[in-house]
């Protein structure tokens, strides 16, 4: 077992909490996501059994963290959320020179990748324009409309999840379920959690094979596409500037420590994806 796993867990699960955080990114941070993808994918393979060995203990951490840190996430968005979406904003922020540096931009990048990264960027981008009812009750009980509505939005969050630069929970929040899905949590309401759990689940194993796929054959077309949702999701994130100079210095620390965070943890020792692909031509 790769017990280091479960701190990449918990830092991966407190990002999977986050709307405008992906799981992905944080992924990329610690130099684990083409072993995250195959992991995945593979796990649903006559060849499962060597994947538990780096899924369960990452799967032990992202539990821990989903139970215990719920509450704390939404009592930091609630009373310090400037602060804290500063600093995810410096996480965020901070990968990218990993990812450029993956990818090669000034080597393998042309005017059609450009395009694609700007084009996915602006799209992105445009969703912070998009006005969500934070206040919306949230789902206790389960019928037939609701176990379907929960499954499927589970099954797109998982989607979101795995790619750099978009969260899950930031599609929760545009699907208008992230109250359910924190308050599940926080009470921990079984029947919800495992609904949402289950679609989550389900959309991993779509979407890993799927990313792989992307990576595999179209390597700098799929970088271009998560440059440009991590440049993208930086405006979903930005909650504006304070008013008050204590909270402005704060979020400037708090922006720094992010960035600072990312940047100590992207190594370019870690594993070279382009290296194990085919490259397009």
């Amino acid at each position: 077992m790769e017990w280091k796993n479960i701190y990449r867990g918990i830092l991966m699960g407190i990002s999977d909490l986050i709307p405008g955080v992906s799981g992905g990114t944080i992924a990329f941070i610690l130099g684990i996501y083409d072993r995250l993808l195959e992991s995945i994918s593979g796990f649903f393979s006559r060849e499962w059994k060597k994947h538990l060995g780096f899924l369960v203990p990452l799967g032990i951490g992202i539990v821990i963290t989903l139970l215990l840190f719920s509450r704390f996430i939404e009592f930091l968005l609630e009373n310090h959320y400037e602060a804290t979406q500063f600093f995810f904003m410096g996480l965020i922020l901070g990968v990218l020179p990993y990812i450029m540096k993956q990818a090669e931009v000034k080597k393998n990048f042309t005017a059609r990748h450009l395009v694609i990264l700007l084009v996915i960027g602006a799209a992105l981008a445009s969703m912070a324009f998009i006005q969500t009812d934070e206040n919306i009750a949230p789902i206790t009980d389960l019928s037939l409309p609701t176990f379907f509505l929960l499954f499927f939005s589970g099954w797109l969050a998982s989607m979101a999840m795995l790619l750099p630069g978009i969260s899950g929970s930031f599609i929760l929040l545009l699907i208008g379920v992230y109250s359910t899905a924190i308050n599940a949590l926080s009470t921990l309401n079984l029947p919800i959690v495992l609904t949402i759990g289950a679609g989550v689940m389900v959309g991993f194993v779509v979407s890993s094979k799927v990313i792989s796929y992307l990576l595999e054959h179209f390597t700098y077309v799929t970088y271009a596409a998560i440059i440009g949702l991590i440049l993208g999701s930086l405006f979903v994130v930005f909650p504006g500037f304070a008013s008050d100079t204590a909270t402005l210095v704060t979020s400037l620390i708090t922006f720094v420590v992010g960035l600072v965070f990312t940047l100590w943890f992207s190594s370019p020792k870690k594993t070279d994806i382009t290296s194990e692909q085919n490259v397009e031509a």
